[in-house]
């Protein structure tokens, strides 16, 4: 075999490339597992990547990993604890997880929640939405390669977890809204350091943008990339901060306001293109807003009591209703069925993530190996919240 270097054997890239163009050159498709335990995903996620070269052919989400059946546990429970059965499904959005099934029932139950009680909900559910913001800023910049913005975001999570276990007694779970209003009023210094939190963040979002936004190496890995048109996103019930990417102008808390949302001032993040830049976008900016919201709320806060008049056996008359809320990644809705026991008939669960997650195979498919992980991080996903 003559293996000397030559003209006539070394062939240029061009060459190779008119080759696969005109399909002389044979290459092989191969399937890649990514997962189910990957560092890059948020939960027990599995990818079918089927790949050709440095190109994703095809990609299939496999979810069921870890699937703990909710919405049947809810019939062998009554209403107060479901509450703490919720709050586990997306781990990242506690609280935002309680207040659907709460809304539910004070609708059957035609409960009336006092001003001060609706709030602190909203100062609750806001704060909840910053700190599942930040940890995606954090781990969607680990997982492009920048572990100084985990530094950053953990120490204004950290001011803020503070605030709402002075609240709740939990950081993560928290098992705080009661049908008719809240399990206690907030202790004495939480506003201060409530107000201390959200005013970091607001004071620190120009680090967080040029750490990230205006970084050249992150906008050359997001810009263009990972491409979510709108009819797509609609066609597949995308939603939150990533259908907003994709020019969806749509929150649930402006377009259908819930408990005291319509009294404050804020604004709607939305991005132009769909691309991972868009979607990270709006979720930093989302930030910057929710903290202005929750200013608003303490400085505005109604006083009196916290819990309306609830009878001591939660017992929701037959009929069913829907309820949804606007959930940190997305739409959260809640489907309950009363046949008038203490216990739901059924509970229907529609989850942001679970559509959020159904359109990845569109938009992975005929993008670069080198992309998939960008892309994967920035649709904001949590696993329990689709294996419910």
């Amino acid at each position: 075999m003559d293996v000397a270097r030559t003209e006539e054997n070394i062939r240029l890239p061009d060459e190779v490339a008119q080759e696969v163009a005109e399909g002389r050159l044979q290459t092989e498709q191969m399937v890649l597992n990514v997962g189910p335990q990957h560092p890059a995903t948020h939960g027990v996620f599995r990818l079918l990547a089927t790949i050709d070269g440095e190109v994703l052919v095809d990609a299939e989400p496999v979810i069921g990993y870890m699937h703990r059946g909710y919405e049947k546990l809810v019939e062998a429970r009554d209403y107060r604890q479901i509450t703490n059965l919720v709050s586990r499904m997306d781990w990242l959005s506690g609280i935002n997880n309680e207040m659907p099934l709460a809304l539910a029932v004070e609708t059957l139950m035609e409960l009336e929640v006092p001003p001060r009680a609706q709030y602190l909900r909203v100062v609750l559910l806001e704060m909840n939405r910053i700190l599942n913001h930040l940890m995606f800023f954090a781990s969607f910049a680990a997982e492009l390669g920048a572990i100084t913005p985990t530094f950053y975001a953990f120490r204004e999570r950290e001011d803020i977890q503070a605030a709402m276990e002075m609240a709740t007694g939990g950081r993560m779970h928290f098992g705080y809204m009661r049908p008719g209003g809240l399990k206690e009023d907030v202790p004495k210094g939480f506003f201060d350091q409530a107000l201390f939190g959200v005013r970091q963040v607001m004071d620190r979002i120009d680090d967080y943008y040029n750490l990230i936004i205006g970084n050249e190496i992150y906008k050359q890995r997001t810009i263009g990339v990972g491409v979510l048109d709108k009819e797509l996103a609609y066609n597949y019930g995308v939603s939150g901060p990533i259908a907003r990417g994709s020019n969806i102008d749509f929150d649930v808390r402006k377009d259908e306001p819930y408990l005291a949302y319509a009294d404050f001032d804020f604004e709607v993040p939305v991005g132009l293109n769909g691309d991972c830049f868009d979607r990270f976008w709006v979720l930093l900016h989302e930030v910057y807003e929710s903290a202005r919201i929750v200013e608003q709320a303490i400085e505005g806060m109604p006083s009196g009591p916290i819990l309306g008049k609830v009878p001591r056996v939660i017992q929701a008359p037959e009929g069913e209703v829907y309820v949804r809320c606007e959930n940190p990644l997305g739409e959260l809705g809640m489907y309950l069925v009363s046949d008038g026991d203490r216990r739901p008939y059924r509970l229907k669960i529609r989850t942001p993530s679970y559509n959020n997650v159904s359109v990845l195979p569109v938009v992975l498919r005929n993008t670069f190996v080198s992309d998939m992980i960008a892309i994967l991080g920035s649709f904001f996903f949590v696993l329990g919240d689709i294996d419910r």
